[in-house]
């Protein structure tokens, strides 16, 4: 079973980032894919966490994960999107 997870800011004065959350969300709710929102904004640790995952120390959100393996970051997401393979992306096929 996967497990997608979602690193989000529910705090961000960029109009970018809100929107591309906001994508994010929205395509994996009309794909009807389950996932946990983790809020960034809660604490540092969160942040910082997100960050090593990633390997890059100034990551933004949305960041995208299947359990534990990191899948991409938006543009990846966006990109998967257009060439229709969202689930690829997601590691669920």
């Amino acid at each position: 079973m996967s497990s997608i997870k979602v690193y989000y800011t529910s705090v961000s004065g960029s109009r970018e980032v809100k929107h591309r959350q906001e994508e994010v969300i929205r395509i994996l709710d009309t794909y009807k894919i389950k996932y946990e929102l983790i809020d960034i904004s809660v604490s540092l640790k969160v942040l910082q966490e997100m960050r090593m995952k990633v390997s890059t120390p100034k990551a933004l959100p949305p960041q995208i994960f299947n359990g534990q393996e990191y899948c991409g970051d938006f543009e990846m997401f966006h990109k998967a999107k257009e060439n229709k393979e969202i689930l690829k992306f997601l590691k669920m096929e």
